[in-house]
């Protein structure tokens, strides 16, 4: 009974419009750019650069200012590895081995900077999706697309202080320097999200399905949260919104819209995914899934009954990779406890 109710449950808002307004404008605004230009070979390195707009939403501008600049340099970083990797022959089981490296090293970047949301979701999605494009446009015009989109999302991120009654005061927190514990269980955390990215990627790769990334990502969400019944809630929400996400990606995409068009979906997605995030996992979902697939859509058409085919089953089996690790691990440390009582 408490499972289904986390399941519906929704906190009210906290001025999440601001924060989702600021996110829709800096994946909107680029990915128009790119239309105007007639350049939606650089819509992938768009949308991804815009990532760095999600982090310190609710921090204090000089504080939010710091933030997004980590965490926008660490997504430079993902992707500058990405176009690199896509101009090499790594094939399906290399790009599962590299892409489950970069779910550990996002994890513990992401981890060190304090970065919030944590873990290497974003990561594992910006990489994958990067190095599985078959025809990429010249490096330094897709590097210098993100470059731009990020420091758009950092300057959007700045803007609230315009205003005299949104402005937050400009003093310097105090340092926060990692301790040897706090780097000890970066690690293991680290090391989870290899362990979940790899044991679906694999799974995925080797039922042949197209686009196993969507399973990496979607086994790394049951890792967030304090408790296993949590996790495993946000593993069930991620399989429930994803589906109510797949029939509203249905009617965009069967219609075949035209460009701006999907730009402007991407938008309200991305605004209404914001909106959510905090407040009702499931319900975030059913506007991130057509955010990632119209995303997709916008850069490298494709058929949309097999596209939106792959993401139900990539992420009913990432899903329950995540779910069966998380149970794994919460038995195995009962099983610790009920013998260090016995001893």
């Amino acid at each position: 009974m408490h499972l289904l109710r986390d399941l519906v449950s929704i906190t009210p808002s906290a001025n999440d419009h601001h924060p989702a307004l600021r996110c829709a404008i800096g994946v909107g605004v680029p990915l128009v750019v790119v239309l105007l230009i007639g350049r939606l070979d650089l819509a992938v390195f768009a949308t991804f650069g815009a990532f760095a707009g999600i982090y310190g939403r609710n921090e204090p501008h000089r504080q939010r200012l710091a933030t997004q600049i980590r965490g926008g340099g660490l997504m430079l970083a993902v992707i500058l590895a990405a176009a690199l990797a896509s101009r090499g022959d790594v094939g399906p089981w290399g790009l599962v081995l590299l892409t489950s490296a970069v779910a550990g090293l996002g994890t513990f970047a992401a981890g060190l900077f304090r970065l919030r949301p944590g873990g290497s979701l974003f990561h594992i999605f910006a990489f994958a999706a990067i190095a599985s494009v078959p025809q990429q446009p010249p490096l330094l015009q897709g590097l210098g697309t993100a470059v731009a989109t990020v420091a758009f999302a950092v300057l959007l991120g700045q803007a609230g202080a315009l205003w005299p009654r949104h402005r937050t005061g400009w003093h310097r927190p105090a340092a926060d320097r990692p301790t040897a514990r706090h780097l000890a269980g970066l690690a293991r955390e680290s090391a989870l999200y290899v362990v979940a990215a790899l044991l679906a990627g694999s799974a995925a790769t080797a039922l042949g399905i197209g686009h196993t990334y969507w399973a990496m990502v979607a086994a790394t969400v049951p890792l967030v949260g304090q408790t296993a019944r949590a996790r495993t809630n946000r593993g069930l929400q991620r399989i429930l919104g994803t589906v109510a996400g797949l029939v509203l990606t249905a009617l965009i995409l069967l219609p075949g819209l035209a460009a701006w068009q999907f730009v402007l979906v991407i938008a309200v997605a991305q605004f209404a995914a914001e909106m959510f995030i905090l407040r009702q996992y499931a319900l975030a979902q059913a506007f991130v899934t057509p955010l990632a697939l119209v995303s997709t859509e916008l850069a490298h058409p494709s058929d949309p009954a097999v596209l939106l085919a792959d993401r139900a089953v990539e992420t009913l089996i990432g899903a329950v990779v995540g779910i069966a690790l998380v149970l794994a691990l919460h038995l195995r440390q009962r099983a610790v406890q009920l013998s260090a009582r016995g001893a």
